[in-house]
């Protein structure tokens, strides 16, 4: 009996995926319940397993895009594994060298070439009486450079001693220089979701009217509050209380207030959420990607460390799933953690807001008539400015600032 493999369905607005890898090669038997495929999607990869126990057979190779719910396998459960699937691939044998190619790694060399010299070259030649046929010319097909007869040991016999009424001339020493790397490129292609990111930034770039509004936070009140419970945070909840949980919680408070940034345009409409959808950019080596914290309306600030925490494990593993990245109303990107002190931050489609936090500098500031250190912080919100005006985007930040600035309105709701 034979059973196909088809692309599974992961998402509503997912018509089609790539082919990222067979675990598994073709007349390999595999198990019940075991990856056999990675499918990359706009959005996240996602795992194929094995049904039943059989023999493997591969219609479609990594690479090719397939529409969702077409087959692309089978396995076949009455199958056994084929001899040429068991069969070891034999080494390739060694092949001669290049005609023309020199032993031991060396470049080809062309006679003509080595004979002929620049005068720059002849001109080092001449002064230093180098024989030419004992350096090693490193140019094309041999070539002699300025470099290989400034470097080379010279033969001429010593200049004469230099008199008393006539100092000697200073030595001039080369500075040894390695072997240039002009042209030393590299071209990798581009993952699936890497080129699916650059498609979705670019099209909010062309999509949204972006705009950017900035405002700095004194982050003193919280980071004494993290300094002072920090141990018993951790002790308490196995979470290392950090600042991403005051700025949701804030930004949850600022969302109520100015409900049109928790909003987005579809067709000629806008769609209002009365819901709290936090995404929270996460940087893996796929790429950047923007997990959801759903309903962090109803999560403390233990309960959105302990989200983010997860979240950002499941990045690192591979593991963010469609759902994860499903549903957002508004995004935080946290650059700050590698050291940016200032950023523009690009719109996560459909969404109309993201907010941008940055490095925590001391900076002497005027409080109360006085000259004081305080520690610092730039934020910018990015908006869509079709359905967020310029007053709405800069309340949105002052009342980030009020919450951060002073914690206890974060308990209180105010």
């Amino acid at each position: 009996m034979k059973l196909e493999i088809k692309v599974p369905a992961v998402g509503e607005s997912i018509t089609e995926a790539v082919i990222g890898s067979w675990t598994k090669k073709s007349g390999e038997f595999v198990k019940m319940n075991e990856v056999i495929l990675l499918i990359d999607t706009d959005k996240a990869s996602v795992e194929v397993i094995a049904e039943k126990d059989g023999v493997l057979t591969i219609g479609a190779q990594a690479g090719d895009t397939v529409k969702i719910g077409a087959t692309v396998g089978s396995i076949d459960t009455d199958g056994k594994p084929t001899a040429s699937a068991a069969a070891p691939t034999q080494a390739a044998a060694p092949t001669a060298p290049a005609a023309g190619a020199t032993s031991g790694g060396g470049k080809a060399t062309h006679p003509e070439l080595q004979a002929h010299q620049s005068p720059a070259v002849q001109r080092v030649v001449n002064e230093r009486g180098l024989d030419t046929s004992t350096v090693q010319g490193t140019g094309l097909g041999g070539r002699l450079t300025k470099g290989d007869v400034l470097n080379a040991p010279t033969s001429a016999p010593a200049a004469p001693a230099p008199t008393a009424k006539a100092p000697a001339a200073p030595t001039v020493v080369p500075v040894p220089r390695g072997p240039s790397k002009q042209g030393d490129i590299q071209r990798v292609k581009m993952t699936n979701i890497r080129k699916k990111i650059a498609e979705k930034l670019v099209a909010a770039q062309h999509n949204a009217a972006i705009l950017t509004t900035f405002n700095e936070i004194d982050m003193t009140n919280v980071i004494d509050i993290r300094n002072k419970y920090k141990d018993k945070f951790k002790e308490k909840y196995g979470v290392n209380l950090g600042f991403n949980g005051f700025f949701v919680k804030a930004s949850i408070e600022a969302l109520k207030t100015l409900p049109a940034v928790n909003a987005s345009i579809v067709g000629d409409e806008i769609e209002y959420h009365n819901y709290f959808n936090i995404g929270i950019a996460v940087s893996t080596e796929r790429g950047l990607m923007v997990p959801n914290i759903k309903d962090a309306d109803n999560l403390s600030v233990a309960g959105v460390e302990l989200a983010i925490r997860d979240l950002a494990g499941k990045g690192r593993d591979g593991k963010i799933s469609i759902d994860d990245l499903s549903g957002g109303t508004f995004s935080i990107t946290n650059g700050g953690v590698f050291g940016s002190l200032l950023s523009t931050p690009i719109l996560n489609a459909p969404q109309s807001a993201i907010l941008g936090l940055h490095k925590i500098q001391e900076r002497p500031m005027a409080i109360n008539g006085k000259v004081e250190i305080r520690q610092m912080m730039y934020v910018a919100l990015s908006y869509d400015h079709r359905i967020i005006d310029g007053k709405e985007a800069v309340t949105f930040l002052v009342k980030i600032k009020e919450c951060v600035e002073n914690p206890e309105r974060l308990l209180l709701e105010i």
